[in-house]
């Protein structure tokens, strides 16, 4: 059974049908006091209206939601592309909601996804929201993950194999003589998105098995729009990196932004590889080496696990949870440098 409204009016101390006002925005006599109370019983036991649980459990809208992480990114547009194509197939439309990564939007658009009552959703989580996704996991409700997983949320998740993009990555600037190797992601924080916090794992290990000290100066982290002067900080360190790895397709544009802007050459003044195969990689001048996810069989995958669950309606809190890690590909180009011995001893 479900938390009821009954629960959450004792534990907020008011009606239920003071509760049922709230729910249905009716608070022309409600006080702000009474509506803090309702808001926090409902978050501290993550209710879910019956109503909708009921409407959930035994009805289809041939609705599922997408909650993406942001819109700007080739690859989650190709991954939306594909849940979409797979969705199709069984006559099922597809809503998507960008959250920019912003826990409180994403909070919102789940919730405002179940109360137009569809039938799933696929997730680009945030680490913020664990009671949200454990009350959903307790009432039954079908979602998966994509791209990143939470950390105990026992939930159907698809995702890259980071570490090893990072490790393509690494190794193959080693090949080609590089010692100092620099990194840069979006912003880390406490509660790390999983792509960021595995893709460096991946470049701090790959570093140490090759007996290669980890410069944490070559490790750049900020928003989009701060990206700029990091790259301006890596390009003025004494020694700065001859190599780097820019961990998706937005950080790719912008390194490639500020080396128009500040003539410099690749791969003669520095190295490039990008984690994401941007279309224009392979035409740009000259062609750069890419990581390449496999992003639409990550949206099919995630997509026919959903499209599972909803038919079977079988997940519950003690259930067992699929983690699908799929492997990237490096395409080798000509943005990477091999350094001559001589080179290599300056270095």
């Amino acid at each position: 059974m479900g938390v009821t409204m009954k629960e959450v009016a004792e534990l907020a101390g008011v009606s239920k049908s003071t509760v049922s006002q709230f729910l249905s925005k009716r608070y022309n006599y409600m006080s702000a006091d009474t509506k803090k109370k309702i808001e926090q019983a409902i978050e501290e036991l993550g209710y879910i209206p019956n109503e909708v649980a009921r409407s959930l459990k035994h009805k289809k809208t041939y609705i599922v939601g997408v909650i993406s992480s942001t819109i700007l990114s080739r690859f989650t547009t190709e991954v939306v592309r594909a849940i979409e194509d797979e969705c199709q197939l069984k006559g099922i439309q597809v809503i998507v909601c960008n959250t920019d990564d912003d826990p409180l939007k994403e909070k919102e658009y789940v919730q405002s996804m179940i109360a137009r009552q569809v039938d799933g959703l696929i997730i680009f989580p945030t680490e913020e929201n664990k009671k949200l996704y454990a009350s959903l996991i307790k009432n039954g409700y079908p979602f998966v993950f994509v791209d990143r997983k939470v950390n105990d949320i026992s939930v159907d998740t698809v995702l890259l194999n980071n570490e090893k993009a990072s490790e393509l990555a690494v190794e193959t600037f080693i090949r080609h003589n590089h010692t100092r190797i620099g990194i840069i992601t979006f912003p880390l924080g406490k509660k790390t998105i999983t792509t960021r916090s595995e893709r460096l794992s991946g470049y701090r290990k790959t570093l140490d098995t090759y007996g290669l000290a980890v410069n944490e100066g070559y490790i750049k982290s900020g928003r989009l729009d701060q990206l700029p002067g990091l790259i301006d900080e890596l390009f003025h360190m004494d020694p700065q990196p001859t190599s780097i790895v820019a961990t998706n397709d937005m950080i790719l544009e912008q390194v490639l932004i500020y080396a128009k802007k500040n003539q410099l050459t690749i791969p003669d003044d520095f190295s490039l590889i990008g984690i994401d195969d941007v279309s224009f990689a392979s035409f740009y001048t000259p062609p750069i080496t890419t990581i390449s996810q496999p992003s639409f069989e990550m949206g099919k995958r995630s997509a026919r696990l959903l499209l599972d669950k909803i038919d079977q309606k079988e997940q519950g809190p003690d259930g067992r949870a699929d983690i699908i890690r799929l492997d990237p590909a490096i395409n080798h180009r000509e943005s990477v440098h091999k350094l001559s011995m001589k080179d290599k001893e300056k270095v």
